[in-house]
């Protein structure tokens, strides 16, 4: 019988088989190869094994068998060798992503790697991937992050960037975080926004999905019983898989994936895959998530210790200040009463004493010295009572115009005057009214005298958010700022600006009242003194 097939004869020249091209010229002296690799799909062959089964042969039956149960192996371990290919591929990826989610505790960055993970060619290649977040203290599935192309243009150019770089994932992922990761969120907005259900809606697909937690693929979805037309339009596709992500039996989120582009079918083996994916990233989000939290609370808990700690030096100053204010107390009653006596019958005998008697200039210097003396015991006094303040709503006018009133004489025996402007209607301020008058008359006479031309005392006030502001300027001095708050210490001194407790005493009167006051010393132009009042109660911790 002559075959067709060259399948007989042991060498063959070039041209005698049809699937032999070039490359293959090892096969032209191999039968055994060439009968495995090109006669059992050879139509040659075929053609001779028909003829060969129409004879009485008894082995022609047999052959037939023999070669379509080859054919059928054959294929089927390409299909295998196919199939471990991919995994192959697979797992590759999977363990690529394993190693960021694993690591990371950024929710930003698990997020970049899990949806660049599932859009990109050398990943999942969806077209387009939207992260959902279930928020339990709101009760909310809400959407949170988007990426893709929402048109042909975009996706073309989006796959020329990548096919030109050629990054891997891990670099496609921080590129996206470090240059797209806004752009992207911003870009999705609208449909980000819609993208909120009520953890309690199980009616609706995607709460199906994930209170099953299995992934669900939605075909014909603007027909499909299940979901609802504002959800299918507000996607814009026919196809989309629904992905849960659980973690520990804790609803972390969702992925809603589609081709919304290319619009290639989903099949189960995508279904599998990016269930096999789900679960670290569950995982990883959960986790990230936690982190930020607990970063949160450790702040919450740091800023906690350090008002602890503030509240605890306070208590013990306010203790410190509170055995000096009773120190002093007592010291200055028992002063105050033999100083008023000797001051009184100073100033009786000054008043009985001619203006040619020689011991009146010694009178003079005992009821000046007195004077002096009832204003460091005032000041003592005062800082006693400063521990204890006593607030009530007050007006800001009153409380100035009695202030200059009370110091008018003084301030005209030092060759001063003053002015005071003020806006209509300024709120009441909550202050206790007899410190802030003491404040006001202090800083207004200090122990500062006049050095310029300019004498004058500018007093103003205004409102300015929760506040009323009291600014001072005294032209007549200027002083570096050091010395200016070397003063507000009590008992210090400078050679220029005095000692005693003056300004001293207001700054803690004032702290005690949790009331802003400043002193700045500006060159060329003096020293301006801030007072800010607050215009209502504050809150009790």
């Amino acid at each position: 019988m002559n075959w067709e097939c060259c399948w007989d004869r042991d060498v063959i020249e070039m041209g005698d088989c049809p699937n032999i091209h070039e490359g293959d010229e090892d096969l032209l002296v191999s039968k055994r190869r060439r009968v495995l690799e090109k006669c059992c799909d050879c139509e040659n062959l075929r053609r001779d094994l028909d003829r060969f089964s129409d004879s009485d042969h008894p082995l022609a039956p047999v052959f037939n068998i023999v070669h379509s149960e080859f054919l059928r192996q054959k294929n089927q371990i390409h299909s295998l060798v196919s199939f471990l290919d991919s995994k192959t591929l697979e797992i590759r990826f999977i363990h690529e992503l394993g190693v960021v989610l694993q690591s990371s505790v950024d929710l930003e960055e698990v997020l970049s790697v899990a949806l660049t993970a599932i859009t990109a060619g050398k990943g999942f290649g969806m077209n387009r991937a939207f992260l959902l977040m279930a928020d339990r203290e709101a009760g909310l599935l809400k959407g949170y992050l988007a990426i893709g192309p929402r048109n042909l243009t975009e996706a073309s150019q989006t796959w020329s960037e990548i096919l030109c770089n050629d990054m891997d994932l891990q670099t496609l992922a921080q590129n996206f975080r470090n240059n797209k990761l806004s752009a992207e969120r911003a870009k999705f907005h609208d449909i980000l926004e819609q993208l909120t259900v009520p953890l309690s809606e199980h009616d609706h697909i995607a709460i199906k999905a994930l209170d099953s937690k299995h992934p669900i693929l939605v075909e014909d979805a603007f027909h499909h019983p299940e979901v609802s037309p504002g959800f299918a339009a507000l996607l814009g596709v026919d196809s989309f898989l629904l992905m849960p992500l659980v973690s520990r039996n804790r609803r972390v989120g969702l992925i809603i994936a589609d081709n919304c582009i290319t619009h290639r079918r989903i099949t189960d083996e995508d279904m599998h895959s990016l269930e096999t994916f789900s679960f670290p990233v569950a995982f990883a989000i959960e986790r990230a998530s936690l982190y930020d939290k607990l970063q949160i609370e450790l702040n919450r808990v740091t800023e906690a210790g350090k008002k602890l700690k503030e509240q605890q030096e306070l208590i013990v100053r306010m203790e410190n200040m509170a055995l000096v204010g009773r120190i002093t107390s007592t010291v200055a009653h028992s002063v105050r009463n033999p100083l008023m006596i000797i001051g009184g019958f100073a100033r009786s005998m000054l008043k009985n004493s001619p203006a040619s008697d020689p011991k009146r200039d010694f009178i003079e210097s005992i009821v000046s010295e007195t004077q002096q003396l009832e204003v460091v015991l005032d000041e003592i006094l005062n800082y006693s009572d400063s521990l204890y303040p006593t607030r009530d709503f007050w007006d800001v006018n009153q409380l100035v115009e009695t202030a200059l009133r009370d110091v008018s004489d003084v301030l005209i025996e030092r060759g001063y005057s003053s002015r005071y402007s003020s806006v209509p209607d300024l709120p009441p301020v909550y202050i206790d009214f007899k410190q802030l008058s003491y404040c006001l008359r202090t800083v207004i006479l200090s122990d500062i005298v006049g050095m310029g031309d300019d004498r004058t005392i500018a007093v103003s006030s205004q409102h300015s958010g929760d506040y009323v502001v009291i600014r001072i300027v005294d032209h007549s001095r200027n002083v570096p700022q050091a010395d200016l708050d070397h003063i507000m210490v009590p008992f210090s001194e400078t050679r220029e600006l005095g000692s005693g407790l003056g300004l001293a005493l207001c700054k803690t009167m004032l702290e005690k009242q949790n009331i802003p006051f400043d002193a700045l010393a500006v060159p060329e132009k003096g020293i301006i003194y801030t007072i800010k009042l607050p215009t209502h109660k504050e809150e009790k911790q």
